[in-house]
């Protein structure tokens, strides 16, 4: 199970396992949400962009990043919604081969006990394998309470 809302204090920290982004991973993305920019999918062209070569969708690495910390377990069985994305920043690409892991740091959290549970606010940094930041922002999530 995961953390019930009394679970989660202000500070508490999280590092997800890691995951390297694969061309596949960027063709399967471009063909599922049918963005085929060549930035991304045209090696030859990437070249001639200022990146120099292929880049990952940046909506393609805030997927995996929920996926990352999804398989911490930190919400399995406990959350209620995915409730928002705020302030999402793309800092730096992810190119094919990186390996990105997310630091998850819960920054608030807010009863609610009309929904059973509260909101708590999660600030995320996804990072490389050289620790630095490529996208970052603050997911606000809804957690159930510890039953009676």
């Amino acid at each position: 199970m995961g953390l019930y809302f009394e679970e989660f204090s202000v500070g508490q920290r999280i590092v997800t396992g890691k995951r390297v982004i694969t061309e596949a991973d960027i063709m399967e993305f471009a063909r599922l949400s049918g963005d085929d920019n060549r930035i991304h999918t045209d090696p030859e062209f990437s070249k001639t962009t200022p990146f120099g070569r292929q880049i990952a969708h940046g909506l393609l690495g805030l997927s995996i990043a929920s996926g990352l910390a999804w398989k911490t377990g930190l919400m399995e069985g406990t959350v209620i919604a995915f409730r928002e994305v705020q302030e999402w920043k793309f800092v730096k690409p992810v190119f094919i081969g990186d390996t990105i892991y997310v630091e998850l740091v819960t920054t608030e959290t807010k009863a609610l006990p009309r929904i059973g549970g509260g909101s708590v606010t999660i600030a995320l940094e996804v990072k490389n394998q050289n620790d630095e930041v490529c996208h970052k922002g603050t997911w606000v999530v809804l957690i159930m309470s510890k039953p009676k």
